[in-house]
């Protein structure tokens, strides 16, 4: 059975950093495509992070991008996301996912998350 198990959520006040984690088990997913997503109250799930299997390029949307920071351990099957100067905007709950790019990205497994919630 695949699961993704994220974890290092919490509280934090703003300017503060997090590290979160996702452990892959029941496959290997050095070559698939790893995101890191996040959905505050009310509002749409969106990607924020993304590293590819196959060279390790990263994407980052506008809002954390200089602040975040996606990388991989092939090793331990982890994705982490680094975040670093949290503004109150970066209260979510943050997921994380495996997927496969064909043209576009389909993404196949998901993690329960872990809620991140920073205070002003």
């Amino acid at each position: 059975q695949v699961q993704l198990v994220e974890s290092g959520g919490g509280s934090v006040q703003a300017g503060g950093s997090l590290r979160l984690s996702c452990v892959a088990s029941g496959r290997t997913f050095t070559t698939w495509d790893m995101g890191w997503f996040r959905q505050a109250p009310g509002k749409e799930r969106e990607l924020v992070a993304r590293i590819t299997g196959s060279s390790s390029t990263t994407y980052y949307s506008d809002s954390v991008k200089g602040r975040f920071t996606i990388s991989s351990d092939n090793a331990k099957n982890t994705v982490y996301l680094e975040m670093n100067s949290l503004k109150p905007e970066d209260t979510a709950v943050y997921y994380c996912a495996a997927g496969r790019t064909v043209i576009e990205t389909t993404w196949y497994y998901w993690g329960q998350g872990t809620q991140v919630t920073v205070s002003s």
